[in-house]
């Protein structure tokens, strides 16, 4: 089983980011993917100050799950950490690369929860695959 997020950019810089278990979103179009998750209504995400210092966030998410952490990028906070600050840059940015968004996130999101005192696991690495010589074929079939 394997599971890697998929990423929507709408037009004005807002993203989702959905689970895309075992590659089952792979196929999907970017326009098919925004009609299965609409735009939310600005009155259920207000804007949200800072914790720090009260500046409104470009961007607040849940850390992931199980951890308690709120991220919250701010450009007043935040413009001193690489990540966050290369995200800031993006997120600003009227012509910004929706391709980019994964790697940004997910740097913005490693660097904010190892300053929250967590670290990623590593990744499991897919057993390697039995070397040509050593395949097993039916008998009569080799």
């Amino acid at each position: 089983m394997s599971f890697t997020w998929r990423y929507l950019v709408r037009p004005d810089g807002s993203f989702c980011r959905i689970g895309n278990l075992n590659g089952s979103l792979d196929n999907v179009s970017d326009e098919e993917l925004a009609r299965l998750h609409p735009e939310r209504d600005e009155d259920e995400q207000p804007a949200r100050p800072c914790s720090r210092c009260g500046t409104e966030l470009l961007l607040h998410w849940h850390g992931p799950l199980m951890t308690g952490v709120w991220m919250e990028l701010c450009p007043a906070c935040d413009a001193h950490r690489p990540a966050a600050r290369a995200f800031i840059q993006w997120h600003r940015d009227p012509d910004r690369d929706p391709k980019a968004l994964a790697k940004l996130f997910e740097d913005w999101e490693i660097e904010t929860m190892h300053a929250h005192g967590w670290a990623r696991a590593p990744q499991p690495e897919a057993p390697p695959s039995p070397p040509a010589h050593l395949r097993l074929v039916p008998r009569g079939h080799g």
